[in-house]
């Protein structure tokens, strides 16, 4: 059989291992030169940075798919791929002064909590065994299987999940169930941020998405040696072990569709010409895919729906090569807004970047020493942005910049910031729109802010055309390594019919 995959970001690059595996020839069209989508990386002056995301979790899943073995075993040599679990999940600092780290290991993040919280710590671990349980339960049915698919609600490993709806929290927010649960405000914004992991607000998420803290807490948050965008790269030299044929600098125009009595994707237009295949995985933003890769003749069935759909939050990213050591950050590291409502309300309601916006700081050098020269750090600094509107841009990063260069100061007690960079980068929801081709720069094509919004989510394949599947973050189950490498397994099962 020969297949076609569309987009070389981490789902597509998994979608073609798992079919290259399998026996079957795979050609990737790519539209940029390199492979990996979002998980990217700037070289400048000594300094390396990962553009896109920057948590690891479920490293099991790169391993999986780094010891398939092809037709021709002999062939295969494992691209060697090591990573290790971070001591500290994340540095947490508050308006009020409040420093803490929410270590992986229990005794030491109870003294943590103790010591700098008025919560109970058996809030914190019933929390993570809720998590824990929602994830176990869960899992199978809207992570590793197509969710659209009425037949994996009826399999036995799922049949118990009805028994248990009461528990999910479908009904209420992520807001809602963390104020019940924890009485100190500053653990509420802490478990409230996991909204953000998929580009929504904790104000109308379902709580259901509170197992997330179970894949960074109770699992784990690791981190590669050689930096997030080793694991594109481990991908992509798997690929090419396989027998994977790619196609950089090529942007696909369109997906062709046979329109007879049986509608079925037969190949894509790309570069100029029609390129013929048994099967498509649509590796690209749901959203561009059905608005720019669907003819006139046949549109995509689902484009009236996706154009309805609220978009995700974008973001805006400064990368900073900074001169000097600075103890006080971790590899991971929140600034709290005050007023983290307000912040949502912006973003969602407003479509604008509120004036005390929470700073994310993510600094590899601090595990990675190859990252930066010495004596120097490499600060991924980011703000969650609304999608792109038209919004002006570039009146938007300048206050932005100027807003988050003083908190960082005020909050750190690091003086004159902008003295210590010597490196610069800046990615929007603009150049993420044109470098990724997500629609209005979203990150992860719709929000979840309703309880609606799993069963809204584009599904993995369309009822009306056969022989196509879509992969990636815009899709079922969702953004994140993770689940990105998850969509590339339901896309796995579909194709050859694994149940």
């Amino acid at each position: 059989m020969e297949v076609a995959v569309i987009g070389a970001g981490v789902a597509g690059l998994a979608a073609a291992i798992r079919v290259a595996a399998r026996g079957d020839n795979v050609t990737l069209f790519e539209k940029n030169s390199t492979p990996g989508g979002k998980i990217s990386q700037i070289r400048d002056k000594g300094y390396r940075f990962d553009t896109g995301p920057s948590l690891f979790t479920l490293p099991n899943l790169v391993d999986e798919l780094l010891m398939l073995e092809g037709r021709d075993n002999a062939n295969i040599t494992n691209y060697p791929f090591k990573y290790f679990r971070l001591e500290n999940s994340c540095r947490y600092f508050y308006p009020d002064g409040t420093v803490f780290d929410f270590f992986q290991d229990t005794a030491k993040l109870k003294e943590q909590i103790e010591n700098n919280t008025d919560e109970d710590f058996d809030n914190i671990l019933k929390r993570l065994k809720q998590s824990e349980f929602i994830y176990n339960l869960t899992s199978n049915l809207f992570i590793f299987n197509s969710f659209h698919k009425i037949s994996n609600f009826i399999k036995k490993e799922n049949r118990s999940i009805p028994l248990h709806l009461h528990k999910l929290g479908f009904h209420k927010s992520m807001h809602s169930a963390n104020r019940v649960l924890f009485k100190d405000k500053r653990v509420v914004q802490l478990f409230d941020r996991y909204a953000t992991y998929n580009g929504s607000s904790p104000y109308r998420a379902p709580a259901t998405l509170n197992m997330i803290s179970h894949l960074e807490h109770n699992i784990g948050a690791f981190f590669p040696e050689k930096g997030i965008y080793s694991i594109a790269d481990s991908l992509y030299r798997k690929c090419i072990e396989l027998g994977v044929k790619f196609e950089f600098n090529s942007l696909v125009n369109e997906i062709l569709v046979e329109k007879k009595r049986d509608k079925r994707a037969v190949g894509v237009s790309v570069n100029g010409s029609s390129r013929f295949f048994d099967y498509i995985i649509c590796d690209t933003d749901v959203r561009y895919a059905a608005e720019n890769m669907f003819s006139k003749r046949f549109k995509h069935p689902l484009a009236g729906r996706m154009s309805r759909l609220e978009p995700s939050s974008s973001a805006l990213i400064f990368y900073w090569g900074v001169k000097g050591n600075f103890p006080e950050l971790d590899v991971h590291n929140i600034l709290f807004s005050a007023d983290y409502k307000k912040e949502f309300d912006y973003l969602f309601k407003k479509r604008e970047l509120y004036d005390d916006p929470t700073v994310y700081i993510f600094i590899s050098k601090k595990v990675v020493p190859g990252d930066a020269p010495d004596g120097c750090e490499n600060w991924f600094v980011m703000v969650n942005a609304p999608y792109n509107n038209g919004q002006n841009w570039q009146e938007v990063i300048a206050k932005a910049r100027a807003v988050i260069v003083e908190k960082i100061e005020k909050r750190l007690g690091i003086a004159n910031i902008n003295n210590l960079i010597e490196v610069e980068h800046i990615a929007s929801p603009v150049t993420i729109e044109k470098n990724t081709l997500s629609s209005k720069g979203a990150l992860y094509g719709s929000s979840s802010n309703s309880m609606f919004s799993a069963f809204l989510r584009h599904p993995n394949t369309l009822r009306q055309i056969k022989n196509l599947c879509f992969t990636g973050g815009s899709t079922h189950p969702g953004g994140g390594i993770p689940l990105c490498l998850a969509s590339a397994i339901i896309a796995e099962k579909t194709i050859y019919d694994i149940k």
